[in-house]
């Protein structure tokens, strides 16, 4: 016994383990009710809302037959959990009660079907509810005839709420009601069933479409405080999306109805969005916004029991009791939020005083402010706060210096409190205190501290000051902030960064992004011009700096980023990167002069891109004529160049393609892109070779190599042709 009473207690250590949860209450459940009590009280302390684990409790109760107990716990639970099944059990619990007392007990019983159909009958589960319901009335024993057609009339009321109601049962009910009324007067019925028709099938109608959204809901879920997993926020999404529905009145019924259905959704919502404080809020407005306040304050009354620390929510609360005029009721809110005050937050204090300042008025404000900077939490910014407050609502900037002045002497080491009374001088045009207190908070705070103070010093001199006291507060910013290492004497040197910021306002600059990419990467250049720099990579005759971001050289460059580019290469697929130059040399001297001018000389061709490698292997291994007048072989006739690349490179299309002449248009970058994919693909498709010994791949950069050497020797389309190949010569061939 011990070790299970071991094992309950670390198992709530955790305070909203789900799975210790549900261990524990699958051991109560073949514990004796002495001793399942104390658990199922923690379970249901920490889980008010689980209305599985109340039905498990209050039947552990009926079993022994402790009514006194089921009916306290039911007392408890049922308007918190809407939930047909705990209801079921609570009518079973009701008729076990009365049945045994005659006319009296039936009474009782009928009264509290009304009162759970009241409650759940809207639930789409709560089909079977309304089935029992009208066979406990069809079962009331009658005497008279006049009591025969009292429940008749009573049960076809019954019969005429259910079948417009959507439930998984509602095409059982209509058939049983067809039936209720073809046995009582066929007539009659006739004329009821054709009433009624068109709101049957328009219940039903919204079923299908409510259960979708009630199929995305786990009923099961327990309610805890957000983690962000994913099955929490699908849920919190899927209880939306079905609040959204039900607020739209799919169904067409009366406002009144409409409202119900809304409420019940969210008070089933809450159940598993317990923890929730915008379901909270969303459901409080909701009533707000229908003009029920009263309804809306019992709601947020009901939050802040189920989340005491949500100073939202108590927020909230305050400002729709200030709305509607009842002012000592929020005031109530704000003093519970402030406690004694010594525990109370800066941002209360601050709440508090602009509340009395809009409901009492401004002196109200300033006596709350006198008592709360006596407060350990009172903070810099409920001087701030408060100052404000006196400054544009009392139009007294007397009053508000003192706030700032008073402020100065607790708060020197606090930069943002000198930039908000720097603002505060600057808006009362006060250039001489604004100099006074640059000067008294920089020589009392720390060089690390002061970045801001200075920026601000600097842009106030810019715009105040001459060009002497500008340029001395930039010297003095330097000084200040400079460092004590090796590159402390070039910080104080003078830049054209130091024009650029000395002459930018706000988002204009008096260069372009260029320049200033280009002045960010000399002056990191000019910080390590003694150092050896590591890891830098020269392409192109551009270098690019692999130390990331220089965002704290200057404020200028802060948003100037670059990649870390040590371990970047040049992109080419066929590329070795250990390969020099010297290779396509070499290559270069074997190749016959004939072979070369036949590549320079190609024309542009359009079609499928013929596979380079095969026509440079035929090419390499033919017997070419050197001293040819044109230097193309005889072998490959022009005409018949491109449908012999395309047989061999294993292309679907066999026709041939005309040979332009003259000079071509030069593809765009898509163009280019899209031929070089395709030839890439033509190269990985190919498993068979036309020669036995193919040449390297690399043959094809040779081409591109030479005529990036040599340049065109023609004017008929060399470069157009490269370029249609493979893209410009500058991109394949770095």
């Amino acid at each position: 016994m011990m070790d299970k009473t071991r094992g309950r207690d670390k198992a709530m250590t955790d305070k909203y383990n789900v799975e210790s949860a549900e261990l524990l209450a699958n051991e109560a459940q073949v514990l004796p009710i002495a001793e399942a009590t104390p658990i199922y009280e923690q379970l249901l302390h920490l889980f008010p809302t689980a209305a599985k684990f109340w039905k498990q409790y209050v039947e552990a109760h009926m079993t022994v037959n402790n009514d006194d107990a089921v009916k306290q716990i039911f007392s408890r639970c049922l308007l918190n959990c809407l939930q047909v099944p705990l209801w079921r059990s609570y009518i079973r619990f009701i008729r076990k009660v009365n049945d045994k007392k005659g006319t009296e007990g039936q009474e009782e019983t009928r009264k509290a079907f009304d009162f759970m159909l009241n409650y759940v009958g809207a639930d789409i589960a709560s089909g079977p509810v309304w089935m029992e319901y009208i066979a406990f009335l069809k079962s009331l024993p009658t005497v008279h005839a006049q009591e025969e057609s009292h429940r008749m009339t009573v049960v076809r009321k019954v019969y005429q709420r259910a079948i417009i109601t959507p439930t998984h049962h509602i095409e059982q009910l209509w058939k049983d009601y067809e039936n209720f009324e073809n046995s009582v007067s066929r007539q009659l019925a006739k004329g009821l069933i054709s009433e009624y028709q068109p709101k049957y099938n328009s219940a039903r109608a919204v079923y299908r479409e409510r259960k979708k959204y009630f199929d995305e809901i786990d009923w099961n879920m327990l309610a805890v405080p957000p983690t962000g997993s994913y099955k929490e926020e699908m849920q919190w999404m899927a209880w939306k999306r079905l609040l959204s529905f039900e607020k739209g009145n799919p169904q067409r019924i009366d406002t009144a109805s409409s409202n119900k259905r809304v409420i019940f959704t969210y008070e089933q919502c809450l159940m598993y969005m317990y923890h929730y404080p915008d379901i909270w809020y969303d459901y409080a407005t909701w009533h707000a916004k229908g003009g029920s306040i009263d309804a809306a304050i019992k709601v947020f009354q009901r939050s802040l029991k189920a989340l005491p620390d949500s100073e939202m929510l108590r927020y909230a609360y305050a400002e729709l009791e200030e709305s509607r005029g009842a002012i000592q009721a929020a005031k109530k809110i704000y003093e519970n939020l402030l406690g004694d005050g010594d525990n109370a937050t800066a941002l209360a204090h601050i709440q508090f005083i602009r509340f009395l300042r809009r409901t009492e008025g401004v002196e109200a404000a300033r006596k709350y402010f006198l008592d709360a900077r006596k407060s350990p939490t009172c903070t810099y910014q409920v001087y701030v706060a408060y100052a404000t407050v006196a400054f544009c609502l009392d139009k007294d900037p007397k009053m508000a210096h003192n706030v700032f002045e008073a402020g100065l002497k607790r708060f020197m080491h606090e930069p943002v409190y000198i930039l908000e009374y720097a603002d505060f001088l600057t808006r009362l045009n006060d250039d001489q205190n604004i100099r006074a207190l640059f000067e008294r908070a920089l020589s009392s705070l720390p060089p690390e501290e002061s970045v801001e103070v200075w920026k601000r010093f600097t842009q106030f001199e810019q715009t105040y000051g001459d060009l002497a006291s500008m340029l001395k507060v930039e010297q003095r910013r330097k000084e200040a902030l400079s460092g004590t290492g090796e590159d402390a004497t070039a910080a104080l040197e003078s830049s054209l960064q130091d024009v650029v910021s000395r002459y930018s306002f706000m988002d204009l600059w008096p260069c372009s992004s260029n320049d200033l990419d280009h002045l960010s990467r000399q002056e990191w250049l000019a910080k390590n011009i003694n150092k050896k720099v590591e890891k830098s990579l020269v392409l192109n005759g551009t270098t690019f700096i692999d130390k990331g971001s220089i965002a704290s050289i200057s404020t200028i460059s802060s948003k100037v980023v670059y990649p870390d580019t040590s371990k970047m290469v040049v992109y080419d697929p066929k590329h070795n990167p250990g390969a020099g130059t010297n290779a396509f040399d070499e290559i270069l001297k074997a190749t016959p002069p004939a072979l070369v001018a036949f590549l320079a000389n190609l024309p542009a061709v359009e079609g499928p891109t013929p596979n380079v490698d095969i026509v440079l292997s035929i090419c390499l291994q033919s017997d070419l004529p050197i001293g040819g007048k044109t230097g193309i072989p005889s072998q490959l006739p022009v005409g018949a160049a491109a449908p012999a690349t395309s047989e061999l490179s294993g292309s679907s299309k066999s026709h041939s393609h005309p040979v332009q002449t003259g000079l071509s248009h030069k593809p765009t970058n898509r163009q280019q892109y899209g031929k070089r994919k395709e030839l890439d693909r033509q190269e990985d498709d190919d498993t068979t070779t036309v020669q036995s010994q193919p040449l390297p791949r690399d043959a094809f950069r040779i081409r591109q190599y030479q005529k990036a050497r040599a340049g065109s020797t023609s004017q008929t389309g060399s470069v157009s042709y490269g370029s249609a190949l493979s893209g410009d010569l500058s991109g394949s061939t770095g």
